[in-house]
């Protein structure tokens, strides 16, 4: 990337029209699920969308599954204005929806701005050389990783990454595949909080994660300086964060020696779909690391909180001897990969002047996260989960080749992912009233033989939720209690795992012709009925086989606030209900 022209070569009229067509195609379906829209039948199977004034209309085919799920034909797909056809663009779809969508003066531009920067990203990854759908299931953890397309299945804005430039996009994106060295700053210890599990100390964990070699050349350049290196503690920054926020919001930091710059550290990284998350290329047996990281992403600035990192590794240790002395966890294989160490630095000027939930409290902290290639067997590979709703260019599924891959029947192949990944997530909810946050990015599948053994979750401490407010919890843990009417306790499945991920994979499995949706949805039931079975006296705490459950919508969530969707402080409250959805469990309820 040497020239203006050169950074923006993916924007091409071809590849533009394409996202366009495909962001347009997922606007439409998702925004009709939430039902903020209501497609008018034209004929059998066919729909129209019009603007808010009448002037403009979309034209396409559809297919409804369960769950209220619209499935659009992507090649019929038109948009006429006034009676002439003309190109599809998804910010235009979003400003002759505007009302429909409730989309306010302070609110509508800022979600044009993901809009678009979400189309540059998809004009970016069809850019890109592809490995098929059938290429992918023989590649590697990091290489399935950065071969993703789609982000998050439900939002149509996903990939706003609003503070980036396009040279970011080039050095820092997931899908960029580039690798990263991650830069350190010295923080001064009367600034700055380091906690970690309890096996584990400062001194090991930062001589196991740089080298001897490395921290000698730290501490060389503190003492250059005239700083005692016994006062500071080593800190990992994402480098845009650096050269963006910390070496301007934070000058005065810098000037003081309260935060002194040391350099790159040894290792390269590649980033996770999470874009601040780092995977470890060099050296994978070490921790990822996730970083601060002041871009607005999703409906959230993408920063980390010093005060909440404090008791990130106790919530750790906690959910991992849960887990481990769970017979029911064991069964199913379980693990989670913990984040062993966390630090935070204090801008005591920014945090007298802010709540506790300001993002200008969240703009220099980090976490380590364990790998989970060191507990790999032999014989298994791992693949993001996200991967099960990858679609390649000619239409196939990474779902549907690994079905083909591991010779199973596709139910059984269902029914074998469904008891590693869904279990445990009914679990937690049955026995603990505890809820995580299991979307695609946050598992990653344990292949074996393309059939999926175990699951492995992760990004524990920001996501997981004790849904009891008297919850026998250690004081360290306290603060993922949170009060959750019984009602919506069982959303954490529906909603989360239903609603948010099966509703996809069951319309990818329908369509290309690999499982029909009643086998689809008979599978999920008979896991959830084997799993009440097994555990007779705790079946009757919830009701998965209720004949609907409320719809909370996602989207409503970022065309509200899309610079903080949820108040942390109470999160429940945030939610959009919008009437129900049948559950597709219903007609399969075992008899009693």
């Amino acid at each position: 990337m040497t020239t203006p022209s050169a950074a923006v070569d993916h924007l091409t009229p071809e590849l533009w029209a394409a996202a366009n067509r495909h962001l347009v195609r997922k606007a439409l379906a998702e925004f009709a699920h939430e039902r903020l829209i209501t497609p008018d039948p034209l004929g059998p199977g066919h729909y129209r969308v019009r603007s808010d004034d009448g002037t403009a209309e979309y034209r396409f085919a559809a297919r409804q599954l369960s769950l209220h799920h619209w499935w659009i034909d992507p090649a019929g797909l038109t948009r006429h204005v006034d009676g002439r056809e003309t190109p599809l663009d998804a910010v235009d779809l979003c400003l002759e929806l505007r009302g429909a969508l409730g989309l306010t003066d302070a609110v509508l531009p800022v979600y044009l701005e993901e809009i678009t920067s979400t189309l540059a990203g998809l004009a970016y990854k069809s850019a890109r050389p592809e490995l098929t759908a059938t290429e992918l299931v023989k590649a590697d953890f990091q290489q399935i990783e950065t071969a993703m397309t789609e982000g998050h299945p439900c939002f149509v804005a996903n990939s706003g990454r609003i503070g980036w430039g396009v040279h970011d996009h080039h050095r820092y994106a997931p899908e960029a595949g580039q690798p990263v060295r991650l830069l350190w700053l010295a923080a001064h210890r009367d600034h700055t909080t380091f906690t970690c599990a309890a096996d584990l100390d400062y001194d090991t964990h930062v001589r196991a994660e740089l080298g001897a070699e490395t921290l000698a050349g730290f501490a060389r350049t503190l003492t250059g300086l005239g700083l005692d290196p016994a006062d500071y503690l080593l800190l990992p920054v994402h480098p845009w964060q650096w050269w963006n926020k910390l070496a301007v919001t934070f000058a005065g930091e810098v000037a003081r020696r309260h935060l002194v710059p040391l350099g790159e550290g040894p290792d390269e990284h590649l980033a996770q779909q999470s874009v601040r998350t780092f995977f470890n290329v060099t050296d994978p047996n070490r921790h990822y690391v996730k970083t601060a990281l002041s871009v607005l992403n999703m409906g959230f600035m993408r920063g980390l909180s010093a005060a909440y990192m404090e008791r990130t590794p106790a919530i750790n240790d906690w959910l991992a001897g849960l887990i481990a002395a769970d017979p029911v966890f064991a069964r199913t294989g379980l693990s989670i990969i913990r984040e062993r160490a966390a630090i935070g630095y204090r801008h005591r000027q920014f945090e007298a002047a802010t709540d506790r939930y300001s993002p200008y409290r969240k703009m220099l902290a980090a976490l380590w996260r364990e790998s989970p290639v060191p507990g790999l067997e032999p014989g298994r590979r791992l693949a993001t989960m996200a991967s099960l709703l990858h679609v390649d260019r000619a239409g196939r599924s990474f779902a549907g080749a690994l079905i083909a891959g591991s010779g199973l029947a596709p139910a059984d192949w269902l029914r074998r992912y469904l008891d590693a990944y869904l279990v445990p997530v009914l679990h937690a909810l049955y026995a603990y009233d505890l809820a995580f946050m299991p979307h695609g990015e946050n598992v990653i599948l344990v292949l074996r033989d393309d059939a999926v053994e175990r699951v492995v979750f992760k990004d524990i401490a920001e996501e997981i939720v004790v849904m009891n407010p008297q919850a026998d919890l250690p004081e360290a843990v306290s603060r993922i209690r949170a009060a959750v009417p019984e009602e919506e306790k069982v959303l954490c499945v529906f909603t989360d795992v239903f609603d948010s991920f099966l509703r996809h994979l069951n319309a990818i499995l329908d369509t290309e012709g690999i499982l029909d949706e009643e086998t689809f949805w008979r599978t999920v039931a008979g896991c959830v009925t084997a799993y009440t079975e097994s555990v007779p006296h705790l079946a009757d705490r919830h009701d998965l086989f209720a004949p609907e459950f409320a719809l909370s919508c996602l989207n409503r969530l970022q065309l509200r606030n899309n610079q903080q969707m949820v108040d942390l402080a109470d999160p429940s409250a945030a939610l959009q209900f919008v009437g129900t959805l049948a559950n597709p469990l219903a007609p399969y309820a075992p008899r009693p």
